[in-house]
């Protein structure tokens, strides 16, 4: 084995912390901020008896098998009438990272976690963030609870956000949940191990498909792009895997969709500003009018979220395999999300994608810092404090946090494409069946199908457009560009 085969983790974190640093991220925390951990020896406690005692109620998390950030749980009470009450707990990150600690500039700096796929680069120094502010299995932690009554029609008759104490009685991973709820494999063992925990999985899994209904009936976009993850021996790469969605993920993606939602809201009652997540709609909707066309099909002159969706439904069913990559195009034409201040009397501009006029970032304060300063927000508000934030400074953080995010996704784009190379440098000569992802003046790239990489296509391109499909033949790869590039094979 040689040095590049046994070190592929090391050279990809080598990697992503040169393009970190490129990027104006801070990959390790400073010495000032891991002494302020080192004095953080116990999770966060208040007395105040506004904070409910909710220990006893069947919480349970739903994640990534790994994943040890955990930042909310999820509750379901079927009332009388058909109805359901559902309860998301997010993690009181804030009672342990006070605004102004050298704890919070970097998160202020990052803005949010950045995962690779050779390492995670934490918001928060672990010690906090998988332990002490996680809510993890069999722990006490304070948290913001945010309560929500769906009628049977899916439609939201009442909501509250309050704090409490929870306790997460079993710690559920995606995959497992998901195969379980399908009908394609048993139930997790911390799952049966909980008396009545399976059929609150049901009632929450029930619940999360109706307000599923119910997006999608207001225009919600059903987009599928192909993830990846990267499969290790030891630290040898071995595959990168598709990430499939499954019901479980949309289970939990339902209930937080809806919970920020109720965040949004609950703060404008208020009257004071707030951080809006919001994709505004399409400046460049012809082109998705002209991709339509390309398929046969007439949208609206107009912005049409339902319009769209309907199309894209059609199109996933007509044709799947292409699907995530029309996905991914649609997506780009949409434009990247970003956050902004609404202030009181003011109409934020909605979350086109999900269809969604009221939408705050909310639910995962030990990943992302605009979470952690709605926290902040919510606390003030709920015991009559000055907000901890002038308009000015919400503005300028708000500007930040979207250009930050913007600068985390191209470090980690830019290390999943060095993996890919890394995966494929062995593999010059080879050939693969792919397709045309993107024909432009730039240059054309196509995605071979295993495994799911794309790469240039440097020469053979001539006639081939997105969707047309091609058998390529690997001619180089550039492990620390990320490069990778193909030519069309003979014959195809």
């Amino acid at each position: 084995m040689n040095h590049r085969s046994s070190q592929h983790r090391d050279d990809l974190r080598a990697i992503a912390r040169r393009a970190m640093i490129d990027r104006g991220l801070l990959p390790d925390f400073s010495a000032v901020a891991l002494a302020e951990v080192r004095g953080i020896l116990t999770p966060a406690t208040d007395q105040d008896p506004s904070v409910r005692n909710l220990r006893d109620l069947l919480w349970a998390s739903i994640d990534n098998d790994d994943s040890r950030d955990l930042d909310q749980l999820s509750v379901a009470e079927p009332l009388p009438g058909g109805g359901v009450k559902i309860l998301v707990a997010v993690a009181d990150v804030d009672a342990s990272v006070r605004p102004g600690s050298a704890i919070d500039a970097h998160a202020q700096q990052n803005t949010t976690s950045v995962y690779t796929v050779a390492e995670i680069f934490p918001m928060l120094p672990e010690q906090l963030s998988t332990d002490l502010t996680s809510l993890g299995e069999g722990a006490d932690r304070l948290s913001l609870v945010i309560e929500m009554v769906i009628g049977q029609d899916g439609g939201l008759a009442g909501s509250d956000v309050y704090r409490a104490m929870v306790q997460n009685h079993a710690k559920l991973a995606y995959k497992s949940v998901a195969a379980w709820l399908d009908s394609k494999g048993p139930a997790p063992e911390r799952l049966k191990a909980v008396p009545g925990l399976e059929e609150q999985l049901r009632v929450q899994d029930r619940v999360a498909q109706i307000l599923r209904t119910v997006r999608h009936q207001h225009g919600a976009l059903g987009l599928e792009t192909i993830e990846v993850q990267a499969v290790f021996d030891g630290d040898r790469l071995a595959d990168l895997q598709p990430d499939e969605p499954n019901r479980a993920k949309a289970l939990i993606e339902d209930f937080m969709i809806a919970a920020n939602g109720v965040v949004a809201r609950f703060l404008a009652a208020k009257g004071v500003p707030s951080l809006r997540r919001v994709v505004r709609a399409p400046e460049r909707w012809q082109r998705v009018v002209a991709l339509g066309t390309q398929w046969g099909e007439k949208l609206p002159p107009e912005p049409d979220a339902r319009a769209l969706d309907a199309f894209l439904s059609r199109r996933k069913q007509a044709d799947p395999i292409r699907f995530p990559d029309l996905s991914l195009t649609v997506i780009k034409l949409l434009g990247a999300g970003e956050y902004v201040v609404d202030l009181p009397g003011d109409t934020a501009p909605g979350h086109f994608g999900l269809a969604v006029q009221d939408y705050s970032h909310s639910t995962a304060p030990n990943r992302r810092f605009p979470d952690l300063i709605t926290q902040r927000l919510l606390k003030a508000v709920m015991v009559g404090r000055a907000i901890p934030y002038r308009t000015e400074e919400l503005e300028t953080l708000a500007r930040h946090c979207t250009e930050q995010e913007d600068q985390v996704k191209k470090v980690e784009r830019q290390v999943r494409k060095s993996a890919a190379a890394l995966l494929l440098e062995s593999r010059i000569g080879q050939r693969f069946d792919g397709i045309v992802t993107g024909a432009s003046g730039k240059g054309t790239w196509v995605r071979i199908v295993q495994p799911p990489v794309e790469g240039k296509l440097v020469r053979g391109f001539e006639g081939l457009d997105v969707g047309d499909r091609v058998q390529v033949e690997l001619t180089h790869t550039d492990v620390e560009r990320g490069f990778i590039d193909f030519v069309r094979a003979l014959g195809s």
